[in-house]
């Protein structure tokens, strides 16, 4: 059982946002906030698995809600359903530590698709927030030296790189030749070496600190 916390300041959008779970056994609304500074207060007091954030709210947006909610002991997952995809949007609530980001027209499918793969630790972004995002990246390069990358073996910064490119566990294994187990236990370890949480990290880590460079997808 997923329980989340939907934090969104319009009355309509958490009412569809519950409507879409609410006919599922593997995912619970277990509470609602209607600005950032109670999605906070909600959030440690609920602990839940996942937290539905919005990013235009008065007072504490979403972006300053995401940062407090990922220091709290034991931190849910942040994913970041909004109407906007702008960059400074998409940079913002990724570098505060979201694990994924949704617009809100997504089908039910794909909002409930988000909140099991951000569970799982894989990152989730719409196809044009990621090319935004590589695209400002492109734009504004701010590669700086990031003295813990070099402590990464070979196959881990392939990994690293892959990743960072958008493949899945089962797209890097092939790619690799290895299994998705060890494709998996590749990531957890360089995780740990970069000090990030999930992939939507290391994929930003990964471009500003010049990495990699944006580039076009494989053909």
């Amino acid at each position: 059982m997923i329980d989340f916390l939907i934090v969104d300041d319009q009355a309509l959008i958490r009412d569809g946002l519950r409507a879409i779970f609410e006919d599922r056994s593997d995912l619970r609304v277990v509470g609602e906030a209607d600005n950032g500074a109670q999605g906070v207060r909600l959030s440690a007091r609920l602990s839940p698995g996942v937290v539905l954030m919005d990013l235009r709210m008065p007072g504490m947006d979403g972006v300053a809600a995401t940062s407090r909610i990922v220091q709290q002991q034991s931190p849910p997952y942040v994913l970041v359903l909004t109407t906007y995809d702008s960059d400074e949007n998409v940079l913002a609530a990724l570098q505060a530590g979201a694990s994924g980001f949704l617009l809100k027209d997504a089908p039910r499918d794909r909002i409930i698709e988000a909140v099991q793969r951000v569970v799982r630790g894989e990152a989730q972004l719409a196809p044009q927030v990621t090319q935004r995002l590589v695209d400002r990246i492109r734009a504004s390069p701010r590669a700086l030296p990031v003295p813990r990358l070099p402590t990464l073996t070979r196959r881990e910064l392939d990994v690293l790189k892959a990743v960072a490119r958008g493949r899945t566990n089962a797209e890097i294994a092939d790619q690799l030749h290895l299994s998705i187990t060890t494709v998996k236990s590749y990531a957890s370890s360089l995780f740990a070496k970069l000090g990030v949480n999930d992939r939507v990290q290391a994929t930003v880590l990964a471009y500003e600190s010049g990495l990699i460079t944006p580039r076009l997808p494989d053909r």
